[in-house]
């Protein structure tokens, strides 16, 4: 059903309902003091929490993080079988969450299990600066799901010393530590040392950088004693570019060099190099994280029983099949199924999905995001699905590279009940999935955006920065009005129009074969420049997806400062751009204002020592934009590997060291953590006997409490 086409404030006020419906804002910013809290089980974990409200959005802070708080809107309305259905789906998602850990680096459990161990049986004093830095560490190798920081993929160096560590564990119970058999405590702290203190060792995750051995250089565990060239040929011998319905090689496992073990499940193997396939297997044949994986299946098969429909009850039962062979097909049936279902108040996305993760971009994190259906605000967003085939006929592309149909493309503002894995704490604002490019050609895909999560983020911003940032006060009123609404269907169009647009030429690999470690970065620069490019587009306000063309101005605003200065922030100085979604935004950002030079199309400007960067022809920036997408669009459809070196490396890697001095030195004032992340709320059954007759939702006060009660009831993997 198409949103009503009216351009009058109604359209305005409308819209902003169709992406705030299902948030109840607090009054004052969330400034109303928890009341009356009371200490509740919830499957083994203790959680504080109100009788009458949650507690305010803003949690704590430390280091660079801020903890926040999401509300679940509707969950106590729902019936019961939808109730349980988000109780088991949560459950065998938070099930997988030490996978996350392993698959992000070899000594991750190791060393969070060592932490924990201390933080709750070290027996010395808790009151001193170090004592708090180490607190101030073990938060964020939480948050970050490692060691390692989880946006600039650097570890994480602890601010405590060494001798004040071999403190912490000898004063700590040795039996809740996990020593190698015959290994004694001055052994164990031995092999800890280097992992934790030396910088040097196991230094960046993630390795991007030109000319390096990405694979040798990146400390994420999905490979072993290879190089890249060898991965690369590895998978090339394997790959046949006629396919038309590939399957995704190196989804789910981790390759290998060396001996097969006769009792591992093993995907493809030659010459020496196997995978070490992500699977429960057999008895005889076990796959890596199968004891987490069978927790999941167990949880998955009780909400196989509770399904809402058909089709997602066959949704789920591919997906434990999938997890109980490891057989990619089986995970390509479910994607299909997956993108079929659209019956149901109750969705989910629980596997490995994501490859951001890996340098050479095989290897998937595992994730898991609970939701169900803003069914006022989906309903009144409809247009944009509805209208996708507009939206990929008229865009600057090229004609060969555009689908003649688009199909099956669905989008839904959700709220979000419980993420786990690689989406937890930190979480997206949007997505669009499934990934395989054939299936999105021949079935379609579905995108979210995450409602409550989107909110609770603008709730704590507070706008304090604009000032700052905007200059006069005719940009400054234009973020307020517009800034929000503007970045919101930004995000919309990225991951609906986006991510599902375009076609790769027949014959030729697919993106990860063919534009390898730059991948990834292109296709969020071509989802950003797709939502850039029709932000100006009237037909937005005619469809009254926006209020007017203002607010897309509004975005190309936000975006261009971003993309030249405001990310900069989160870098440390001296530091290249690791991070392919700030890699991206870079890159579109400095290819426009090189583009537009001649023109003063963006303008770089001076005033009072500070620095701005003004848009002075937004039609001419448009038409900038679509230049550039049509490009990129171009070296996907191709596999044009060297043009896409060359794009990645000349515009979205380097960074102005003067100006990262310069915006740390302007943020400074304002105080503000440059990341932030969720606490999740807890499903607590009630049972009577063994029948479970309601389920309650409690939100969580304390970081470290969820996060300890979490390893303590979800750990299913030895270090």
């Amino acid at each position: 059903m198409n949103l009503v086409q009216l351009k009058s404030k109604i359209s305005y006020y409308g819209l902003l309902a169709a992406f705030c419906t299902g948030v109840v804002f607090l009054p004052a910013c969330g400034d109303k003091k928890p009341t009356d809290t009371t200490e509740v089980k919830a499957d083994s974990v203790a959680t504080t929490t109100e009788k009458e409200e949650i507690p305010p959005y803003d949690g704590e802070r430390f280091a660079d993080i801020k903890i926040l708080r999401y509300e679940v809107k509707g969950f106590d309305e729902l019936p019961l079988s939808q109730k349980k259905l988000l109780y088991y789906l949560s459950e065998a998602g938070r099930s997988g969450r030490d996978i996350t850990y392993d698959q992000n680096y070899k000594h991750n459990l190791l060393v969070r299990k060592t932490l924990e161990n201390i933080y709750k049986t070290y027996n010395g004093d808790k009151s001193g600066e170090e004592w708090q830095q180490f607190e101030t560490y073990l938060k964020r190798v939480w948050f970050s799901n490692g060691i390692h920081h989880h946006y600039s993929e650097k570890k994480l160096m602890p601010e405590f010393s060494y001798e004040f560590f071999e403190n912490l564990v000898t004063n700590s119970e040795e039996a809740g530590f996990e020593m190698k058999e015959g290994q004694d405590v001055t052994a164990f702290l031995a092999m800890l040392k280097p992992v934790i203190f030396d910088a040097n060792v196991d230094g960046k995750k993630v390795n991007k950088t030109k000319g390096q051995d990405l694979v040798k250089t990146s400390a994420a565990n999905f490979y072993e004693n290879l190089s890249q060239k060898e991965v690369e040929n590895f998978y090339k011998s394997f790959a046949n570019p006629n396919d038309e319905t590939p399957i995704s090689y190196g989804l789910n496992s981790q390759l290998i060099k060396g001996t097969t073990p006769d009792n591992a499940l093993v995907g493809l193997q030659k010459d020496g190099v196997y995978e070490y396939k992500y699977g429960i297997g057999t008895a005889e044949k076990r796959g890596q994280y199968a004891a987490a994986l069978e927790k999941m299946v167990y949880w998955l098969e009780k909400a196989s029983t509770v399904a809402e429909s058909a089709n997602q009850k066959k949704v789920i039962d591919l997906l434990v099949q999938y997890y109980k062979t490891g057989d990619l097909k089986t995970f390509d049936e479910m994607s299909i199924a997956w993108v079929e279902t659209t019956d149901t108040n109750i969705d989910f996305i629980n596997g490995f999905i994501e490859v951001y993760g890996d340098p050479l971009g095989y290897r998937a994190n595992y994730e898991s995001v609970i939701f169900m259906d803003d069914k006022e605000a989906s309903k009144r967003m409809a247009v944009l699905s509805e209208n996708a085939q507009y939206f990929e006929d008229n865009s600057s592309i090229m004609d060969e590279h555009k689908k003649k149909e688009v199909k099956g493309v669905t989008y839904r503002i959700i709220t979000v009940v419980n993420e786990a894995g690689d989406a937890a704490p930190s979480t997206p604002i949007g997505i669009n999935l499934p990934n395989a490019n054939w299936i999105r050609k021949q079935y379609g895909s579905k995108s979210v955006s995450l409602g409550n999560i989107e909110d609770a983020y603008n709730h704590a911003s507070g706008g304090k920065t604009t000032a700052e940032f905007y200059p006069t006060e005719e940009l400054q009123n234009r973020q307020k009005e517009y800034g929000d609404v503007g970045g919101k269907m930004h995000t919309a169009l990225h991951e609906v129009i986006g991510h599902a647009s375009g076609q790769i030429n027949k014959g030729v690999g697919t993106p990860k074969e063919t534009l390898k470690n730059y991948s990834s970065t292109l296709e969020e620069a071509r989802a950003d420049l797709v939502a850039l490019y029709y932000l100006l587009d009237p037909k937005l306000v005619e469809l009254g997806l926006l209020p007017s063309v203002e607010a897309g101005k509004a975005e190309y605003d936000s975006y261009i400062m971003n993309g030249m200065m405001l990310q900069l922030r989160r870098l440390d100085e001296g530091a290249d751009i690791e991070e392919d979604h700030m890699r991206n935004r870079q890159l579109v950002a400095k290819w426009a204002f090189e583009k537009g030079q001649a023109e003063n199309v963006i303008e770089k400007k001076v005033i009072d020592g500070k620095t701005y960067f003004l848009v002075n022809d937004y039609d001419k920036l448009r038409v900038i934009f679509g230049e550039l997408l049509r490009e990129i669009q171009r070296l996907k459809s191709e596999g044009d590997y060297a043009s896409a070196e060359k794009l990645v490396e000349g515009y979205g890697v380097k960074v102005d060291a003067a100006m990262l001095k310069e915006v740390k030195e302007r943020y400074a004032q304002f105080d503000l953590a440059p990341y932030s992340g969720f606490l999740q709320p807890v499903l607590e059954p009630v049972m009577e006997g063994d029948e479970i007759t309601d389920v309650k939702i409690r939100y969580s006060t304390s970081f470290a409490e969820q996060m300890i009660n979490f390893s303590e009831n979800y750990s299913f993997l030895k270090p």
